[in-house]
């Protein structure tokens, strides 16, 4: 972990240099470059949906940091799937966690706040301890696919997040749905038990059901509000 020393500037102009050399690029070669590019200044974010990212990544750059989001309210699944990443891949997982915790929330702002503000919910135990966490990289890989929802098809493999000040790193952006089986299945990848056709798309237990067949992808989550996004990338 490091305090990051680079300048915006400096991380806009190299991230413009990735966006052009790198659209086309395998997945390991993007992270490739980022890794020479930001060294210990890289992290990966994994949400333990699927292991994916945060396996390709250790073998990129074994010891690499991997930021989970420990929001307080996810499946037990979730939990397990961090707790075995951190156990067998050769990565260092840091949990980040709101300033509050569930009780101190509920104090605050009212019970079940995520069924009545989730977009504040959201920013208050995802959004908030992710930026906090920015301070300490210049650049953050994300496994953001442009084939999971329409708001993602237009998904840069490299771009200057503007709210963030540093340089944010798709390398699974142009992998299908069957891009990540073979994967999975070729490295024998940790997959959240509940990943399934009933539950393609996985967030906090309160704001995640089933999907029924037919469906999109992503309807289980904050089923019946317009709401398709938790913050992080919108």
């Amino acid at each position: 972990m490091i305090t990051t020393v680079r300048s915006a500037v400096d991380l806009s102009a190299a991230a413009a240099r990735g966006a052009a050399e790198l659209e086309g690029a395998t997945a390991e070669q993007i992270l490739t470059w980022a890794v020479e590019e930001f060294g210990d200044g890289l992290a990966v974010t994994a949400s333990m949906q699927d292991t994916v990212l945060a396996h390709l990544a250790a073998r990129v750059k074994p010891g690499i940091e991997v930021l989970f989001l420990e929001t307080g309210y996810h499946f037990v699944e979730t939990i397990g799937t961090a707790d075995a990443v951190e156990a067998v891949y050769d990565v260092k997982l840091r949990r980040l966690l709101p300033l509050q915790t569930v009780a101190e929330q509920d104090a605050q702002y009212g019970p079940e706040l995520f069924s009545r503000n989730p977009d504040l919910c959201c920013a208050l135990r995802k959004v908030a301890p992710l930026n906090a966490a920015m301070d300490q990289y210049d650049a953050w890989a994300t496994g953001l696919r442009r084939a999971e929802s329409a708001s993602r098809a237009n998904t840069p493999v490299v771009s200057f997040d503007e709210r963030r000040g540093r340089v944010k790193i798709a390398p699974l952006a142009t992998w299908s749905d069957e891009d990540v089986d073979r994967y999975v299945l070729e490295y024998h990848v940790l997959v959240n038990p509940l990943l399934s056709a009933e539950y393609p798309s996985i967030g906090c237990e309160p704001c995640t059901r089933r999907v029924a067949p037919g469906e999109d992808a992503r309807a289980g989550r904050w089923a019946g509000l317009s709401k398709t996004e938790c913050g992080l990338h919108t």
